[in-house]
């Protein structure tokens, strides 16, 4: 239907183009970027119109001779019509541009592991048929006079492994490896006994944990819809514009609280990217519907900043908001524990006080859960007593492993916010030895233009030493003390002063990791940076750089100090995921680090280290499909996967001299593995050409097979070796293909097609060109998938 439409749409913009040029006049075709310009250019010769001539820019078309089309890049939305020119952009052809932010592909959670996961030399790996082995190289092979890159894969005995690029996909990184592995023997059943042994303890975890998720759906929740007109009035104060992700949390949140049955949401967005809102509009939500809501957050100072964001945002509305806290002094506390019981109060934020015995609502319809990794085990268990009935909202930019673990594996609902607001600038970070000259340099910095600094230590006892140093470093700027054991009065006070711009530079413990929004504080130094966490030195890290203007992290070591290797490797994550958006990577480094937790009250890291993460994550995530399937009666099992092998004769590489740096070579190669349909493929190409330039022959033959690769799937073919003469194919033996009309097809002699007694599908045909074989193989694989069952 697609190729229909879009064939429909040339023949029309062919007949405008004819019209133009017999009314005398020169047309030139124009993308908005060198990707979209190169799919127009293809898409024109696709349907038989005269290749066009490309030009710099519209004066260079004019010179040329009337009737003459030309193609160009130039950031217009729409053309126009001269009396010598005529000027069509890509919007008047498609209605909109081809690259449109709106058109992006959603990335799937589970693909974030696999994103995460960039191969390096040395690196353990796992073939899904061969079990552990060892990432050497990328190598280039003569495969039938053409060149074809292939990964060399090392294994037990010094056997070697040559994985062409094209079925990458089966091929996982091992993950972390602490301890000594064993790399398995080519050909050996251990690997395969082990990895049967481990699918079986799989599927019994499978059944526990959908055991677990249909009492959640079987249980009742309350249907809590507001009416649109107050709803769309809440949201309007929102004074920026929602991504588009965030848009999508907010639908899928607002539907589960609609639905009837109990929410059970993660919303894992990075620091910054707007995951209050969505707890705004979910509180309104229930709130209206004449529930009550608790916000459990981790910290003071992150329930004095909500509270006052809260008290902002239901202003003039008949919601009264309350904070408890132990900045809430006795009296008021008692008042807000008998406002709960009575129901006087709507919504309350609080820190773990909320989960004490006395506490009491009068009909809790919504809990929202700040920053779950930072509550503890006892926390947890009141957690899931307040939560039998009531929907769930769980924000986190880490999620700990096993809260990831739970949303992978789809028992519980994820929605990820990986696109950052507009204008937000990465924070620059910096992993160095401790040096007063580059410390005073950036303090000043950040004095000079106007804002404000942290200066992080891991003890209460380091604070003195350090406010004492920076004082002395830097004696222009003023320095102030904040820890979550001062007197709550005394930390209230120097936090009010400090965000009213009273103090430059404010010295304290990590209490300021969690939520805090201070625009103002764009510079941050942290102390013995090696004794934090991985999402601790990430949501510190977080804490800076969330206005317009360009954050700065320095995390400082003593110098000549010996690292623990788990230490050095957190300051490697943090300092390589320095993008915007990388929590959720984050987090699945952190799973790969330490392992993925007690997900059923086992210990998984035994079974993660016979087949490593990625692999144990994708077993696990196909048997929780298969369970539901069963569950829910369809006996639509997912099929497992598998990798055709095809050999065309044709080149089949990204060159070294289109994309020079080999890691990106490789994750270009993962990604293409990743691709479903053609309409993905169009867009990788476009991004290619808008990167690296238009895409050699080479490349485009690796997409070709690529998407050949998707018609095996479906028709059932394991193998495929084409040649000069024809080409010769195999059957899976659960391929779907009715023997009946394969039979009828090859009876016909004019289709060529014949079957050897061993089974495989022999064609004859003359293919001498890579392209008459990559062609005449597309049409006999969509021949062959009519025919499937």
């Amino acid at each position: 239907e697609r190729s229909q439409a879009t064939g429909d749409l040339f023949d029309a913009v062919e007949d405008h183009l004819k019209r133009e040029i017999r009314a005398g006049r020169r047309v030139m075709l124009a993308g908005w970027s060198v990707g979209t310009r190169e799919r127009i250019a293809r898409l024109l010769t696709d349907h038989g119109v005269e290749a066009p001539v490309p030009v710099e820019d519209w004066p260079a078309a004019e010179s040329l001779p009337v009737g003459t089309l030309s193609l160009a890049v130039l950031p217009m939305e729409h053309g126009f019509v001269s009396p010598t020119l005529t000027i069509i952009a890509e919007q008047d052809i498609l209605g909109d541009r081809l690259n449109r932010a709106q058109r992006r592909r959603r990335v799937k959670p589970a693909e974030f592991l696999a994103d995460v996961s960039e191969l390096s030399q040395g690196d353990l790996v796992v073939h899904a048929d061969h079990g552990i082995g060892r990432y050497d190289s990328l190598v280039t092979l003569d495969v039938d006079n053409a060149p074809h890159d292939c990964l060399r894969l090392l294994y037990d005995g010094d056997d070697r492994l040559l994985l062409p690029v094209e079925n990458i996909e089966l091929l996982s990184r091992y993950g972390s490896a602490d301890q000594p592995v064993s790399l398995d023997k080519l050909g050996g059943a251990a690997w395969q006994a082990r990895k049967a042994r481990l699918k079986q303890r799989v599927k019994e975890m499978a059944g526990e944990l959908m055991k677990i998720a249909a009492q959640r759906t079987l249980r009742k929740a309350p249907v809590l819809a507001a009416e649109a007109g107050p709803f769309e009035e809440f949201c309007a104060r929102f004074p920026y514009s929602e991504t588009d992700d965030q848009a999508s949390a907010i639908d899928d949140s607002m539907a589960d609280l609609a639905s009837g049955r109990p929410m059970d949401r993660l919303i894992c967005g990075d620091v910054g990217f707007g995951k209050t809102e969505i707890a705004l509009r979910a509180a309104f939500q229930a709130a209206m519907g004449g529930k009550q809501v608790a916000v459990l957050v981790p910290t003071t100072l992150l329930c004095r900043q909500h509270y006052q964001n809260f008290s902002e945002r239901f202003e003039n509305l008949p919601v009264r908001v309350a904070q408890l806290s132990r900045l809430v002094k006795a009296g008021a506390a008692a008042e807000v524990r008998d406002g709960m019981k009575n129901g006087e109060i709507d919504i309350v934020i609080g820190t773990h006080t909320l989960l004490g015995k006395k506490i009491e609502f009068a009909d809790l319809g919504l809990l929202i859960v700040d920053e779950e990794q930072h509550f503890g085990v006892a926390h947890k268990e009141r957690l899931k007593k307040l939560r039998a009935e009531v929907h769930v909202l769980t924000l986190s930019a880490t999620p700990i492993p096993r809260t990831l673990q739970m949303a992978l594996t789809g028992v519980r609902d994820m929605s990820i916010i990986g696109t950052p607001p507009v204008d937000r600038l990465a924070v620059r970070t910096f992993i160095m030895p401790f040096d007063p000259v580059i410390m005073r340099e950036a303090l000043m910095r950040e004095h000079f233009r106007g804002g404000q600094s942290f200066y992080v230590c891991p003890r209460i006892a380091d604070l003195d030493g350090a406010a004492e140093r920076v004082r002395k470093l830097v004696p222009e700027v003023k320095v102030a003390i904040a820890h979550g054991g001062m007197p709550v009065t005394e930390l209230e006070a120097v936090m009010a002063d400090f965000y009213d711009g009273g103090f430059d530079v404010l010295v304290s413990t990590a209490i300021i990791e969690s939520g805090l929004d201070l625009p103002r504080v764009n510079t941050m130094i942290v102390h013995r940076a090696d004794m934090f966490g991985l999402s601790q030195l990430y949501q510190l890290r977080g804490r800076i750089g969330r206005s317009k203007l360009r954050g700065y992290a320095y995390f400082t070591l003593p110098p000549a100090h010996r690292m623990t290797t788990t230490a050095r490797k957190r300051l490697e994550v943090i300092h390589r995921l320095d993008s915007l958006g990388a929590g959720f990577s984050l987090a699945s480094h952190d799973m790969d680090i330490r392992g993925a937790g007690n997900l059923l009250g086992g210990e998984q890291s035994g079974h993660i280290r016979e087949v490593g993460i990625e692999l144990y994550q994708h077993m696990l995530e196909e048997a929780v499909a298969q369970a539901r399937a069963e569950a829910d009666g369809t006996g639509e099992a997912p099929v497992a996967e598998w990798s055709p092998l095809i050999s065309l004769g044709t080149a089949v590489l990204i060159p070294e001299s289109y994309v020079e740096d080999l890691d990106v070579r490789l994750a270009l190669y993962r990604r293409a593995a990743r691709l479903e349909d053609s309409g993905e493929i169009e867009e990788f190409i476009d991004e290619l050409a808008d990167r690296f330039g238009p895409a050699p022959e080479e490349v485009r033959h690796l997409l070709d097979i690529v998407a050949i690769k998707r018609l095996c799937r479906a028709a059932g073919v394991e193998r495929i070796d084409a040649g000069p003469k024809g080409a010769v194919l195999s059957l899976r033996e659960d391929s779907t293909i009715s023997p009946e009309k394969l039979i009828a097809h090859i009876a016909n002699p004019r289709h060529g097609l014949r079957l050897r007694p061993d089974h495989k599908l022999v064609i004859t045909r003359n293919w001498p060109v890579a392209e008459q074989r990559l062609d005449g193989v597309r049409r006999l694989l969509s021949v062959l998938h009519e025919m499937s069952e």
